[in-house]
């Protein structure tokens, strides 16, 4: 179990979802509009949520599962409340985008394995392409564009994040 669904009482964990799919008419149909909801709803799609959702909509957890994990999309795992989606398509890897995601990970004091910092305040992926490459290596904090990065201006933008947040 993940540390939100210890922390959050089940009747509180279900009745959220509860509220999603009453929205969405409880309708199988409705699959992806729903787990898309229970994504924005948590940041991500708990194991427990999945198996309820299935439940709820008489479908196999199967094919709930399966959809959660065939769409890129979706995930497991938690994210933080920011984002940061590094490019490393041809373009950005090029200009030194692992030298950026090696900076921001040595900034949150993310080991190896980990994307998302304990505190759940900021995840960090790697993306293959974000469609700008004119302004490569890019960025994307939240949906903020960032161009031209380099090392210490990736840390100084996230540096600005943490600051607003109160974080260390």
């Amino acid at each position: 179990m993940t540390q939100m669904e210890t922390t959050m009482p089940a009747a509180a964990q279900f009745g959220k979802v509860c509220g999603i799919l009453d929205r969405f008419g409880r309708d199988p149909a409705k699959l992806i509009p729903i787990l898309q909801a229970v994504q924005e709803e948590y940041r991500y799609l708990p194991e427990a949520i999945l198996t309820f959702v299935a439940t709820a909509l008489d479908l196999p957890p199967a094919r709930v599962f399966g959809v959660a994990t065939f769409y890129a999309h979706f995930t497991l795992k938690p994210k933080g409340k920011h984002v940061v989606r590094l490019c490393d398509g041809t373009a950005c890897h090029v200009r030194g985008s692992i030298d950026i995601l090696d900076a921001l990970r040595q900034r949150l004091k993310l080991p190896e394995g980990q994307d998302t910092t304990p505190d759940l305040l900021v995840t960090v992926e790697t993306v293959s392409c974000l469609g700008a490459c004119g302004l490569a290596p890019v960025l994307v904090i939240d949906d903020a564009v960032h161009g031209q990065m380099t090392p210490d201006k990736a840390v100084a933008v996230l540096e600005g994040i943490l600051a607003e947040e109160g974080a260390k």
